[in-house]
């Protein structure tokens, strides 16, 4: 089945049944102001995008990634959206429309990251595993098909549900962003007890291989099951292709998916090698050796310029010639992608990807271990842990209390208030969970490391 661009770009806001297209603003327009403005996104100011707490103020952190995808999206979104406008497969002026949801959806991408990058995730879930072991009733009634959601925490999910349920119209369609945003936001359409179970038929037939066979590149969740009648309900809207295995269903991906996807693939990608330029991490020889097959125009450097602005320069035109070639792969591969048969990234299937392995290569070897990121980052696990720590006595109190938030003792109701948690919608174990993963995901680096210490006395 091809999906079709009438239902894809459906400029519905989730939460409604009424358009927002009027003499003002785009809905997308509106989509990304919402983002833009709103607290989650605003905190992404102080969150590591690889380097924790660094004191450069050059080194990029989360806002300012998601600021520059979005560009890159954006350029992504009207060069395909030309394409398609010039091979009649959407209507005129649509790529603006395109590269409008795009670019929201790219804003957007990282709003459900936790403090300390994907360090921070792996510490959430790691903590949870561990509780999980325990005896303790908070943990022990949630189901165990339900248990992944916590132990594997996902940055994905929580993204979702920060922008469905949390900001703005809380547990009332949240931000209310346009189905198609949200439909170019979903990277993994699916939950996560339905995503362990292909995983794990995957891995049965094809063994240590298993990541380069499984469906729809479903490597991760997207949604949490909080959250997952909502998804149902815009996936259908948007005409997403449902697919069925062993009774469990999921959906294939929008194909904006992979445009946003590919913004993210670029601008992490050479901008990372800038930043350990900056950082001085990796020499001017090394980056710029990386760098320059990625452009197609000249990348001599201009008389009387330093290292540093002709990094700058390479990165301007690497950046351009990485988005020429995925607009490429997106043309070439349109079948597949329109039809959900398409799993991999545009950048993996452009004629870049050879230079984009060996900047990967050198990442995980040179940048994503250095001495004082790993330092970090054991550190941000104990600050992260410490705070879990510190605020499970008010949830196991509020538990036996029978979730009546007005019996809960005074120490609880003070570290409770000198954190602001939010016990609104605490009314069983898992979404007590919830509420404290949406709390510690919720924390800046800085904040983190200031509530632990004032949690543990230190």
């Amino acid at each position: 089945m091809m999906m079709n661009w009438s239902d894809l770009l459906n400029t519905y806001n989730n939460g409604t049944t009424q358009t927002r297209k009027d003499f003002r603003r785009e809905p997308y327009i509106i989509d990304a102001d919402r983002i833009s403005f709103s607290a989650p996104f605003r905190r992404l100011a102080n969150k590591t995008q690889v380097h924790p707490l660094h004191d450069h103020d050059h080194i990029h952190h989360r806002l300012i990634h998601s600021v520059e995808t979005a560009s890159v999206g954006r350029s992504l979104g009207i060069g395909v959206g030309q394409w398609l406008e010039d091979e009649n497969h959407i209507d005129k002026y649509e790529r603006h429309t395109i590269a409008g949801i795009i670019q929201a959806a790219c804003l957007a991408h990282d709003i459900g990251n936790p403090p300390f990058g994907h360090s921070g995730e792996s510490a959430i879930g790691a903590w949870f595993a561990q509780q999980f072991d325990t005896p303790n009733p908070l943990f022990t009634e949630i189901d165990d098909n339900l248990r992944p959601e916590f132990m594997e925490f996902e940055g994905n999910a929580q993204g979702f549900r920060i922008l469905t349920r949390l900001e703005m119209y809380r547990n009332e369609g949240g931000m209310r962003l346009s189905h198609g945003v949200l439909g170019a936001f979903s990277k993994y359409p699916v939950t996560a007890d339905v995503q362990r179970i292909i995983e794990d038929h995957t891995k049965e037939i094809h063994g240590s291989d298993f990541k380069k066979h499984l469906y729809c590149g479903l490597k991760k969740f997207g949604v949490f099951h909080s959250e997952a009648e909502q998804f149902h309900s815009y996936a259908k809207i948007l005409g997403l292709p449902q697919e069925n295995h062993d009774g469990h269903q999921f959906y294939r991906r929008h194909p904006l998916v992979f445009l946003v996807e590919a913004a993210d693939d670029i601008c992490y990608n050479i901008i990372d090698l800038e930043d350990a330029f900056t950082s001085g991490d990796l020499s001017y020889q090394d980056v710029r050796d990386l760098l320059s097959p990625l452009s197609a125009f000249s990348t001599d450097r201009r008389d009387g310029s330093t290292e540093a602005e002709h990094i700058s320069h390479l990165r301007a035109l690497a950046i351009g010639g990485a988005v020429f070639a995925c607009i490429q792969a997106f043309k070439a591969k349109y079948g597949d992608i329109m039809s959900g048969k398409f799993s991999d990234g545009l950048v993996d299937v452009s004629d870049k990807s050879d230079t984009f392995a060996a900047i990967k290569t050198i990442a995980n070897q040179q940048l994503f271990t250095s001495a004082r990121k790993t330092k970090l980052e054991v550190s941000g696990r104990a600050t992260i842990h410490n705070v879990l720590n510190g605020i499970t006595p008010v949830y196991a109190a509020l538990q036996d209390k029978g979730w009546d938030k007005g019996k809960l003792g005074d120490y609880e109701k003070q570290v409770a208030r000198a954190l602001e948690l939010d016990l609104r919608d605490v009314t069983d174990s898992y979404s007590a969970l919830h509420s404290m993963a949406d709390f510690t995901s919720g924390m800046t680096d800085r904040y983190a490391v200031k509530m632990s210490r004032m949690l543990s006395g230190i």
